[in-house]
C-alpha cells in the first residue's frame, strides 16, 4: 500500500475529490494547510500599508491505496489540479507498511 500526500489549491479540491471518486477512491483526509515553495508569498495591501504573506493557503489531500491504483491516482490528481501557474502543488508517495481499522481490528487492505 502507498500513502499519498498532495498539496494543492484550495479551489481545486472539489474537483479532485470528485475525480478520485470516479475511480473508486473514495476516503482521503484533508487538512487546511499553508506554505510556500518557489511562489515565496506575496504582498498585500491593508489600511494603506503594504505587508508581505510568507505562507499562502493551500489544502492537503492524504489517501492510502493499494499499490495497483497509485499510478491511476496520481494521473487524476495531477490532470484535475493543475492550472499551469506556480503554485499548483506536489505529490508525496510513500510506503506503508500497516493499516488498522480501531472499530474492528481489520488490517491492511480490509482496513482501508
Amino acid at each position: 500500500m502507498k500513502k499519498v500526500e498532495a498539496i494543492i489549491k484550495p479551489f481545486k479540491l472539489d474537483d479532485v475529490r470528485e475525480s478520485l471518486a470516479e475511480i473508486g477512491i473514495t476516503g482521503m483526509t484533508v487538512l487546511e494547510v499553508k506554505g510556500f515553495g518557489r511562489q515565496k508569498g506575496h504582498t498585500e495591501l491593508y489600511r494603506g500599508a503594504e505587508y508581505m504573506v510568507d505562507f499562502l493557503p493551500k489544502v492537503k489531500i492524504e489517501l492510502v491505496i493499494q499499490d495497483d491504483l497509485l499510478d491511476q491516482a496520481i494521473d487524476v490528481i495531477v490532470e484535475t489540479a493543475r492550472t499551469g501557474k506556480i503554485g499548483d502543488g506536489k505529490i508525496f508517495v510513500t510506503d506503508v507498511e500497516r493499516v488498522i481499522r480501531i472499530r474492528t481490528g481489520e488490517e491492511n487492505e480490509e482496513a482501508v
